[in-house]
């Protein structure tokens, strides 16, 4: 569990150390040879972690610490505390284990750093850009130009 939230901690800091840098760095300052495989490197050692390290350490906990292996059952006709099992055959006619679970959380984390990854780069490419004015009443409605 600690390597687990720890990994979590370190993918979520480098995110933030990202998005901190973007904000500060201005739009078309030049750029080293030496600061380019800097951030090549760091750019590929923050994906390596959260696409390979945190994935790893989801799964080796929910394999060793919660049991959410192929032999736990989840939900199916072979439950041995359902009683009637012809009844659960006909709602559920698929066994499902925990595994199943376990890897389906694994594939949320993929999918939630990936929109991280793909925020951070719109967010890097937008940096810079003036946001438009929009002026509003006293109210709150947008003010438009009449004609």
């Amino acid at each position: 569990m600690v390597a687990l939230v720890l990994s979590l901690l370190i993918a979520f800091a480098g995110f933030g150390a990202m998005i901190f840098y973007g904000k500060r760095r201005p739009v078309g300052a030049p750029l080293s040879w030496g600061e380019a495989m800097v951030a090549a490197v760091l750019s590929f050692a923050w994906m390596f972690w959260v696409f390979g390290v945190v994935p790893h350490q989801w799964l080796t906990y929910a394999n060793n610490e919660l049991g959410w292996r192929p032999n736990k059952l989840l939900v199916g006709p072979s439950l041995p505390f359902t009683g009637d099992q012809g009844v659960f055959e006909y709602i559920l006619p698929f066994t499902m284990h925990y595994e199943v679970l376990n890897h389906t959380v694994a594939v949320v984390i993929y999918a939630v750093f990936l929109g991280m990854l793909i925020w951070g780069w719109a967010i890097w490419q937008d940096r810079g850009k003036a946001k438009p004015l929009e002026l509003t009443s006293d109210y709150g409605r947008p003010l438009v130009k009449q004609g």
